[in-house]
């Protein structure tokens, strides 16, 4: 199918928030330490966005599909909604020498999540969330070319959001990116099993691999600010590559963040066999299942 004009236009659309957003993450690892691997990197995958929307643009031959990107577009909006409320909650309470305080950093990622599965639930599914597209992936429902898309999209979301708060907030050093308080190995099985439970109880309320229905966002949303609230001063309970990616790429920081980028994956890939223990057959083979509402 030949693109409408609508749909080239939210393609060129979003196409350009990703120059965009890896212009500002250039500039920001050039000035925070120069020419190292990781601005040459930043530089070399603007270029190839540049040059490769170029190409897409005068090709007669592109597919698009309106339906599709409205998925990717829903998932972008709102990781970096996700992300910019709760690491902005962070910054703004280091800012305002802790106003918010941590239960309502907690509280921030609980609501943010539960409004963006409401928001964009029937749409995407709202997984905003690498490690939960992974878990999705792997429980065979939904294929693996879509989520790679969809972490893309994530990713994306994600440092454009960190990218505004550095733009709001040039002074803070961190950007609410998540640090373990302890030793690694304990922050790493925090969030290996923070994950694997939040991983389970979308799995159980799911639909396909869509994140709806009338208790979905508050289940999830739940879980997501109870873990954060016993569990966040130790680890951080970023349960989110995404959410950790962003803010570590735009602050220049990347300490520890393996932990935050292997264990939610490793948890969440842990509560497919789980949920295959407690759910009717077929819950994860990617046949149907009934919806939880």
């Amino acid at each position: 199918m030949k693109a409408t004009r609508p749909a080239a236009s939210i393609f060129r659309i979003f196409v350009g928030i990703s120059q965009m957003t890896m212009s500002l993450v250039t500039l920001g690892l050039y000035f925070q330490s120069g020419v190292t691997i990781w601005s040459i990197g930043a530089l070399t995958v603007t270029l190839l966005l540049v040059c490769g929307s170029r190409l897409t643009f005068e090709s007669h031959k592109t597919i698009f599909v309106i339906p599709v990107m409205k998925k990717y577009i829903s998932e972008f909006l709102g990781t970096y909604c996700l992300v910019f409320a709760g690491t902005g909650a962070i910054v703004i309470n280091q800012t305002s020498g802790g106003v918010i305080s941590h239960a309502g950093i907690a509280l921030t990622f609980g609501l943010v999540v539960m409004t963006m599965i409401y928001t964009f639930g029937d749409i995407s599914g709202a997984h905003l969330n690498p490690a939960v597209t992974c878990g999705f992936v792997a429980a065979r429902r939904m294929k693996t070319g879509e989520g790679l898309r969809y972490v893309a999209s994530q990713i994306a979301g994600a440092i454009t959001a960190s990218a505004t708060l550095r733009l709001l907030f040039p002074n803070s050093v961190t950007l609410g990116m998540t640090l373990p308080a302890g030793s690694a190995m304990q922050s790493f099985v925090l969030e290996f099993l923070l994950t694997a439970i939040l991983m389970l109880v979308i799995l159980n309320v799911s639909v396909g691999a869509q994140e709806k229905g009338i208790t979905a966002g508050i289940a999830i949303g739940g879980v997501i600010a109870l873990e954060a609230m016993f569990a966040g001063p130790i680890c951080g309970a970023s349960m989110n590559p995404a959410r950790s990616l962003g803010p570590a790429l735009i602050a220049g920081n990347f300490t520890s963040l393996w932990i935050y980028l292997a264990a939610p994956v490793a948890g969440a890939l842990l509560a497919v066999p789980l949920c295959i223990c407690v759910r009717e057959k077929g819950c994860c083979s990617g046949g149907p299942i009934e919806q939880v509402t």
